[in-house]
């Protein structure tokens, strides 16, 4: 996989002093991803729930760039041997007319940043949007809690940020039609054996379930991972007994489990490829 190293996340990692001692090189520890998909869930767009014209519009970009080939280039560019294409975000300005879309960038692949500029799979659609709208793309970066609430009070036009469509956030925004299937993972050290050979999630599971609070998982804070782990009703999640810590970003977990921190990390199922492949080389 030919990906972007996360410039922004490893530089503020280093400035806290954590790569030292960790890594692949003479025998050091690197990050594992267990192959196994632990949850199943529909990413999609959101719009203001009183704008159905806009969400008609974007539903109807999302089917043609399935359609015409756009989408699959645009994930070869994060997933597989292509290469990432930098957004920029126009000022803000109230006499143009400009697709303000919300989004947290810290979320990689899907969207972050690296030397000012904006990449991944959602800030390229955002970009390609802008285009068939017709207007200037304006991206507002805030934190992920954040990101509903500013579609749901009129301040941007669209959220992008690797949303999973649910319930209760239906309550919030509309969803536009689901463009991505995601699934939660588990990150563990290259050290750890506890999940070979463990095929499917019943089996990693029952790992997890026989952990105590002793034992400690990191998540992205305000992610389905977070759900997952502490449990969540609508969700279906039962939760675990293991002691969740949460972090800005999926990055800063992985490298905390690589320090000893933390004894594994749950992410989504493609930010856990990413950032574990490119920790990993600078191990």
């Amino acid at each position: 996989m030919k990906n972007r190293i996360l410039t922004t996340l490893i530089v503020a990692v280093s400035c806290l002093g954590l790569l030292a001692g960790c890594g692949g090189k003479d025998g050091r520890l690197t990050a594992k991803v267990i192959e196994v998909d632990l949850t199943s869930e529909e990413y999609a767009f959101a719009v203001n729930r009183d704008d159905p014209d806009l969400l008609v519009r974007i539903n109807g970009y999302i089917a043609s760039i399935k359609e015409d080939g756009t989408f699959d280039r645009i994930c070869d560019k994060y997933f597989g041997n292509g290469t990432p294409t930098p957004v920029t975000s126009a000022p803000e300005d109230a006499g143009k007319d400009q697709l303000l879309v919300a989004t947290n960038a810290a979320f990689a692949p899907f969207e972050y940043m690296e030397d000012g500029n904006y990449y991944g799979v959602d800030m390229e659609i955002a970009a390609g949007l802008a285009e068939y709208l017709g207007k200037e793309l304006v991206i507002r970066n805030m934190d992920f809690d954040e990101v509903l609430i500013s579609v749901n009070m009129g301040t941007c036009d669209v959220a992008m940020s690797g949303l999973t469509v649910t319930d209760e956030r239906k309550e919030l925004v509309s969803f536009t039609d689901s463009y991505y299937t995601a699934s939660q993972r588990i990150i563990v050290r290259s050290d750890n054996t506890e999940f070979d050979g463990k095929a499917d999630a019943a089996a990693v599971e029952a790992v997890l379930r026989s952990k105590d609070p002793s034992v400690k998982v990191g998540v992205q804070e305000g992610t389905t991972g977070q759900l997952y782990c502490e449990g969540d009703e609508e969700w279906g999640f039962d939760g675990f007994a293991m002691t969740t810590t949460g972090y800005g970003n999926g990055a800063l977990a992985v490298q905390d489990l690589l320090n000893g921190n933390v004894d594994y990390v749950i992410i989504d199922a493609a930010p856990a490829e990413f950032i574990s492949q490119n920790i990993n080389k600078l191990q």
